[in-house]
């Protein structure tokens, strides 16, 4: 930017000291006049940058006046259009062009510029002949030509960095969706299980306890159709969200508190310094504990990333009906390049929490460290026990 303001200012002092010298040597006008036609030849100049059109008005009232005022010493000089004058009108439309005058404003500027020579020769046909116009007419011409294509690559430029701006903003949408998509599928392996087992004990329980009387017969049977209906729909819902963000489902048990432990050992053993400071508790709902253990997992690889080889302590504690899940890491001991990573592992982690009525709360710690702290509401279950499953 600096170089081309330069290169601007350059440009417009040349300007002036050429059409000084071209007005003093080749024709025939008064000093002060070829003072002020030179400032305001180098003024249009200089505004083609900052206002265009205005730039564009006063080159062609300069370049007017300066037919006017002017007479070729010789038949050999150009006459309506001096040299400076079609060189320095030209530069004018194609820089104007280039800053944002359209194109049909630009063939109408070509326009008046030959209408203008043709009128000056009209009225003096003494002082030069139809051969002064083509200079000013071709030179005008190409300027038309350039200013449009340089704007249509400066529109171009600008829409690409529209449309890439866009895409980022997709790709941060759609990262979004797929993690929203993906804490969905895990909520419903949990709570399909359990619905599983509510149909299949209700369909069951009949058959299995003695002399049931009709009324809990039909009740049993009211439960199972229930159960069965809540499956179908959050199977329905399941289905929509996978379609705009199909990915592979996990197979398999979900992972829970027991098994943060395996966790921060296989960390540990691909070289990270992870301390597990607490007892792990257990018998919470299986989709808190699944939440909780991805809040580790992802507060572990966060550490790692920005903090590889700084001390991580992981601390999961129950206290007053809530869930308290903490990863802290110290200050590094030297500064670490962050690995590269998708940006919305804690906007996940958030949207995971607050699924289970959870809060999160991240920021750097006094010392120069890190901490990710979540804090989920689990009620009066009891720790170490095994409620939700029936016998």
């Amino acid at each position: 930017m600096q170089m081309r303001r330069w290169v601007a200012g350059l440009g417009v002092v040349a300007l002036l000291f050429l059409t000084v010298l071209d007005l003093a040597q080749h024709y025939e006008v008064a000093l002060g006049a070829v003072l002020a036609l030179a400032i305001a030849r180098a003024l249009a100049l200089s505004l083609s940058w900052l206002r265009p059109r205005a730039a564009v008005v006063v080159s062609l009232v300069t370049t007017a006046v300066t037919a006017a005022l002017t007479t070729p010493v010789s038949a050999s000089e150009p006459w309506p259009w001096g040299t400076t004058a079609a060189f320095g009108h030209s530069f004018v439309i194609a820089i104007a062009g280039a800053r944002g005058l359209g194109r049909r404003e630009q063939v109408g500027w070509w326009v008046a510029t030959q209408a203008l020579g043709l009128v000056a020769i009209a009225l003096a046909p003494e002082r030069g002949g139809w051969r002064g116009l083509i200079t000013m007419a071709v030179l005008s011409a190409v300027a038309v030509v350039v200013g449009d294509l340089l704007r249509s690559r400066r529109e171009t430029n600008r829409l690409l960095l529209e449309q890439e701006t866009i895409s980022k903003s997709e790709r941060a949408e759609r990262e979004r969706l797929q993690e929203r998509a993906r804490i969905a599928r895990e909520l419903h392996d949990v709570v399909a299980h359990h619905l599983s087992v509510v149909v299949v004990r209700a369909d069951s329980a009949p058959h299995r306890l003695a002399d049931v009387p009709d009324e809990a017969r039909a009740e049993f049977a009211g439960i199972a159709d229930e159960a069965r209906a809540s499956l179908t729909e959050m199977r329905r819902v399941l289905r929509l969200l996978r379609e705009p963000v199909d990915q592979p489902q996990e197979l398999g048990p979900q992972p829970g508190l027991r098994d943060v432990a395996e966790l921060v050992e296989s960390t540990r053993r691909a070289g990270a310094d992870v301390r597990l400071t607490s007892e792990l508790p257990s018998g919470f709902d299986p989709a808190v504990e699944l939440t909780a253990y991805r809040v580790v997992q992802e507060g572990i690889s966060n550490a790692v990333r920005h903090a590889l080889h700084a001390v991580v302590e992981v601390a999961v504690r129950r206290s007053a009906g809530e869930l308290e899940v903490t990863v802290q890491n110290a200050k590094p001991p030297r500064p670490v390049v962050p690995a590269p990573g998708s940006g919305q592992g804690l906007a996940g982690m958030r949207e995971r929490v607050a699924l289970v009525d959870g809060t999160v709360r991240t920021g750097p710690t006094p010392e120069g460290g890190y901490l990710v702290q979540a804090v989920i509401p689990v009620g009066q279950e009891v720790a170490g026990g095994d409620h939700g499953h029936g016998g």
